[in-house]
């Protein structure tokens, strides 16, 4: 917590980036390379990982744990399944981690499943057998795969009928009702258009009572994204990323911010740290303690960030979107293992060490 605030950092990464995991090749290399570009672009020391082998390998749901809760003033975090099963071996956030975050760590983490929709039936039933493992709060899509011997990059659109509507279809069925895409960020150096988000309309039109959560909302397609949020009730953002930028790039993120609050106001805004591709430490503190919209940007949104919107961002949207009631996920981890190491003061970046102890490693 921040000044009692309570943070929950919407999504988070343990991701399998070591070449043993590669399975197309340079492209599966390439997304790898943007990811640990993107990590020393906009950290900073201690914060950054200056040697590429220390970030580029199987990250361990124990040091992803230990860095948001401990090393971090995150209370509650959001794990994805990642399903680019096209591009890793594991998909990049496997299946089997997400099982074991959802087993170990059940207070401190809510997680989604994740499907490749252009798998068609078989996505389907990958689905319905991830909610009876997992029990997810939600749905993470990637708009494209890599198909073929040759991984041709192969986008699909969310408001396509015959693609995306039956796994939405689906989605309801099982009592799914958040729906997370990746948008805004291309996978690499990889065409543009499936990352845009004109196709996000038509899929909240079609399906009311399903919510549809725009990730890495900002980093592109501004006055579009913010459309999106200011006409349909059941579009949302999340800031994974691009709320990574206020470390080093704090008048882009001021710009995406202030784009956002324009078209609709803080109540659809959500942190995601991405950790971990960033620590999450640094872009929350700041973000808490020091920033503020220039004045300029003021007049663009309409408001200055009060210690009210800044809770609404870093928590109580996101608890009011996927029905979490802060109070009582408050109550369940006031003494837990990692309140109790926090309580100790912060620890420093990248500090986990595994430990054989009474049967837990973390």
């Amino acid at each position: 917590m921040i000044d009692g605030t309570f943070v929950i950092d919407a999504v988070t990464h343990a991701y399998n980036l070591h070449p043993s995991n590669y399975r197309a090749g340079r492209y599966a290399e390439s997304l790898a390379q943007l990811i640990y570009g993107l990590h020393t672009g906009l950290s900073e020391d201690p914060y950054r990982v200056n040697e590429p082998h220390r970030f580029l390998k199987n990250w361990s749901i124990q040091e992803l744990a230990h860095m948001l809760f401990v090393e971090g003033d995150v209370d509650l975090a959001v794990h994805h399944v990642l399903p680019l099963q096209t591009l890793y071996h594991d998909g990049l956030c496997s299946y089997e981690k997400t099982r074991q975050i959802r087993k170990r760590y059940p207070d401190r983490f809510l997680v989604y499943a994740g499907v490749d929709p252009l798998r068609g039936t078989a996505a389907l039933e990958d689905l319905e057998q991830q909610v009876e493992a997992l029990q997810p709060s939600g749905l993470k899509l990637y708009p494209a795969a890599w198909l073929g011997e040759s991984f041709r990059h192969t986008g699909w659109r969310m408001d396509d009928a015959r693609i995306a509507f039956p796994l939405f279809e689906r989605a309801r069925k099982l009592g799914i009702k958040n729906i997370a895409v990746h948008k805004g960020l291309p996978m690499g150096a990889v065409p543009i258009e499936a990352y845009k988000v004109d196709d996000i309309g038509g899929a909240a039109d079609a399906f009311p009572e399903l919510n549809f959560e725009i990730v890495h909302g900002g980093m592109a397609f501004l006055d579009e994204t913010g459309m999106q949020l200011s006409l349909f009730p059941n579009v949302y953002v999340n800031l994974e990323v691009t709320g990574a930028l206020i470390v080093k790039r704090e008048r882009w993120f001021a710009e995406a911010l202030a784009g956002l609050l324009k078209w609709a106001g803080p109540a659809k805004i959500m942190w995601g740290s991405g950790s971990v591709f960033c620590h999450p430490h640094p872009a929350i503190h700041k973000f808490w303690h020091d920033f503020q919209l220039p004045e300029d940007l003021v007049q663009v949104a309409g408001m200055q960030l009060t210690p009210d919107i800044k809770r609404m961002i870093l928590g109580e949207n996101y608890a009011r979107y996927a029905g979490v009631d802060i109070e009582a996920a408050k109550a369940r981890i006031a003494q837990d293992r990692f309140s109790k190491q926090r309580a100790k003061g912060r620890a420093p970046p990248y500090s986990y060490e595994e430990k054989k102890e009474d049967g837990h490693d973390d």
